[in-house]
């Protein structure tokens, strides 16, 4: 379970960033380069890494790679909060968060995509299982990618899993934002919320959500965004909590810098086309930089779109505060 110190900083929110996979030419691993982008992160500032999640590749699982991957983290961050991606259905969930649990991770984030066109009951029942083991970090992962939509009713018996820690709201949709944080406050249940909205990262961060006589806040980030440009990410969450804390005001420049930033996410994500080049658009960043020596990804179909390369020069050279 979560110590009280390690709980308390999940709850007062940290950036997350969602380690990017490593590799050679040859689709080998890089270990390292796999092991600096580790230390980049905790040297940025961030709070904690999630390894073997989306952007780390859903793919390492079948390549071998998730048991090396997550160790080379998990001996590289420190004292960094661990959270290890997990996916569906029930059985690989359980035996991944048994191993993650054995290396030392803090949580479990759960990616739904597993289990298909699964009843909502059996997922939360896997939930629940992967939760007698280790800490929940609940994963909304926008239906574009996870292609499936989970309403108010789901995040509600959701929250009511003990074991669940944090929830990670990534369905890049405002409406579909609200279910779960409603779902939270209905249950009681004080429960970190984080955001995944990659597309609206600062008003996520700013926004009070009122629902009757509560009032709640997103208060960290688990991105794909924040696997780049790391250091300005977190002066940025840093920023967005002060003025929370403070009970504002909100600069209207700050406003001005989170469509910089939604519009830098267009970019490496590739929201253009469907978010198809968004694991090889956030390499494409790293490789820039020299941490990564190729954007290369392990699924052919993962690669830059076409004009990619070129949005993500544009958004850099327009935005340095965000990008850089």
């Amino acid at each position: 379970m979560l110590t009280a110190e390690r709980r308390s900083r999940l709850r007062d929110g940290v950036v997350i960033p969602a380690h990017p996979l490593a590799l050679r030419a040859d689709r080998s691993l890089d270990e390292p380069r796999q092991r600096a982008l580790t230390r980049y992160y905790v040297e940025s500032g961030a709070g904690g890494v999630a390894v073997g999640v989306h952007t780390t590749q859903f793919e390492i699982r079948d390549h071998g790679l998730y048991e090396p991957v997550l160790t080379c983290a998990a001996q590289e961050a420190g004292d960094a909060l661990l959270v290890a991606g997990v996916l569906g259905p029930t059985e690989r969930a359980v035996n991944e968060a048994k191993l993650a649990a054995d290396l030392g991770y803090d949580l479990a984030l759960v990616a739904l995509p597993g289990w298909g066109s699964a009843p909502e009951a059996d997922i939360l029942d896997g939930i629940a299982a992967i939760g007698e083991i280790m800490p929940v970090f609940g994963f909304y992962l926008q239906p574009a990618l996870g292609q499936r939509r989970f309403g108010y009713e789901f995040w509600r018996a959701y929250a009511e899993i003990p074991a669940v820690e944090a929830i990670k709201i990534a369905p890049f949709d405002r409406y579909a934002t609200l279910d779960v944080v409603r779902a939270v406050v209905d249950s009681g249940r004080e429960i970190a919320l984080y955001t995944g909205n990659d597309d609206n990262i600062v008003v996520d961060l700013l926004t009070p959500y009122r629902f009757g006589d509560t009032t709640v806040h997103i208060v960290g980030g688990l991105l794909g965004q924040w696997a780049v440009w790391t250091p300005a990410a977190v002066a940025l969450h840093a920023e967005c909590r002060a003025i929370v804390r403070a009970g504002g005001p909100v600069p209207l420049e700050l406003l001005t810098r989170a469509t910089q930033l939604t519009d830098a996410n267009a970019a490496v994500f590739d929201a253009a086309n469907g978010f198809a080049g968004s694991i090889a658009g956030v390499n494409e960043v790293l490789t820039r930089e020299g941490r990564l020596a190729g954007n290369w990804c392990l699924a052919d179909h993962e690669r830059l779109s076409p004009g990619q390369a070129d949005e993500i020069t544009r958004v850099a050279a327009a935005y340095p505060r965000v990008a850089s």
